[in-house]
């Protein structure tokens, strides 16, 4: 098993920024990639950003391309940031952290966290 808990959301104007954090906990060991999902009201959830964790390859939807950036630290705490940046009213939705033992799937989902830009 493994424990996600999301942190770092909140309101803000459009242009602005704000880190999301995600600390896992629990057999972490198995962690092979970790990424960023979004869900807006209505929407289906779509991915944002993953990060492989042996060599920190990144991938990005188009549309956070460029404004977005995910990182990881890999201590004894095992942590995945998302830096977002210039961000816009079309950014707005409950932001999941994912935890993949595989390439192939996602296995462990956190309790999401709530980002609102306002224009």
């Amino acid at each position: 098993q493994v424990q996600l808990v999301e942190s770092g959301g909140g309101l803000v104007q459009a242009g602005g920024s704000l880190r999301l954090s995600c600390a896992a906990s629990g057999r972490t060991f198995s962690t092979t990639r970790m990424g960023w999902f979004r869900q807006a009201p209505g929407k289906e959830r779509e991915f944002v950003a993953g990060i492989y964790w042996r060599d920190g390859r990144t991938s990005y939807l188009d549309s956070v391309q460029g404004r977005f950036t995910i990182s990881r630290v890999n201590d004894k705490n095992t942590t995945v940031y998302l830096q977002m940046n210039s961000l816009k009213p079309e950014d707005t939705a409950v932001y999941y952290c994912a935890h993949g033992s595989s390439s192939y799937y996602y296995d462990y989902w956190g309790q999401g966290t709530q980002v609102t830009v306002s224009s």
